[in-house]
């Protein structure tokens, strides 16, 4: 570190033992504390004194005294120090996970089970998730599969599979199995096309009656509002029905209907995890193979 020339040749170590010297009293008190033998650090102040071409004690007493100039000097570099130290500190804390932020994005049926757990313990909207974690918004996102990108890394943790979701007094969340030919007469909702829900069922093979009702939701979310209100059911993954939490909502598997969703975690492909992400990154995958309803399907 130089300061307001190229000509001045004065670094940290300078500063310290200036600073050092004033609070120990003694040069011989100051070298113990710093660690130097006293010889070094008369040195340190006599290549101080050259730059700043003036005397910074009066050596003529016992032990020597600060110079008025010294003093001075001193009252602006004290601060300067002060603020060095405690970036340093703050540094320390957030490469040792004592501190630091963590932006996560996460689809809302990821919340409930894996996300929320892990950082105290709405609908598929994966692309719109991947791009701010490609551009740095977010450090992770947990959500549906993105397209692919060489700006991320996607990792499959878990998967849960499609059901019916239906109110608790529906007459099939009573019944002991629920199928397909079951849901005919059933007043269904649907999601809108955009959404990650819908995308998979769409592939699914189901019949079309059943892949677009009569009644339809723009997310997630607002089926699980309309099956609260006893307007009808729908086929949605098994850890999204939990996303309320509500006793009315319940989730029946369909005995001929096999899909089965995956959450992914997305990750930058390009840019380091800071020490923070990576810690939650640990919880994450320890919360995945522990929660219950759903399938891990990480590595061991």
């Amino acid at each position: 570190m130089k300061i307001n020339s190229d000509n001045l040749n004065i670094n940290l170590r300078h500063l310290r033992a200036l600073q050092a010297i004033a609070e120990a009293g003694s040069f011989a008190l100051a070298a113990s504390r710093l660690g130097v033998v006293p010889s070094a650090l008369s040195e340190l102040i006599r290549q101080l004194e050259a730059s700043v071409g003036g005397a910074l004690f009066d050596r003529a007493t016992r032990p020597p005294t600060m110079t008025p100039l010294a003093t001075q000097f001193l009252a602006e570099t004290g601060p300067l120090l002060e603020g060095i130290d405690r970036a340093v500190t703050r540094l320390r804390q957030s490469a040792g996970l004592e501190i630091g932020s963590l932006s996560i994005g996460a689809s809302p049926s990821a919340i409930s089970e894996l996300v929320a757990p892990v950082l105290t313990g709405f609908d598929d909207i994966a692309e719109r998730l991947a791009g701010m974690v490609a551009d740095g918004q977010l450090d992770l996102a947990v959500a549906g599969r993105a397209l692919h990108s060489p700006d991320l890394r996607q990792e499959a943790i878990m998967r849960d599979r499609f059901g019916l979701a239906c109110h608790v007094d529906h007459p099939l969340a009573r019944a002991r199995r629920v199928a397909l030919a079951d849901l005919g007469e059933v007043p269904l909702i649907g999601v809108a096309e955009e959404t990650g829900t819908y995308q998979l069922l769409s592939q699914s093979g189901l019949p079309e009656a059943l892949l677009h009702p009569r009644m339809n939701a723009h997310s997630t979310v607002a089926q699980l509002c309309m099956i609260r209100a006893g307007l009808g059911a729908a086929l949605l993954p098994q850890n999204a029905v939990s996303l309320f939490n509500d006793p009315r909502i319940v989730f029946r598997p369909v005995a001929d209907f096999e899909l089965w969703r995956t959450l992914y975690v997305i990750e930058p492909a390009r840019r380091p995890l800071s020490p923070v992400a990576q810690a939650f990154l640990v919880d994450l995958r320890h919360q995945c193979r522990t929660a219950g309803d759903m399938t891990a399907v990480l590595g061991a």
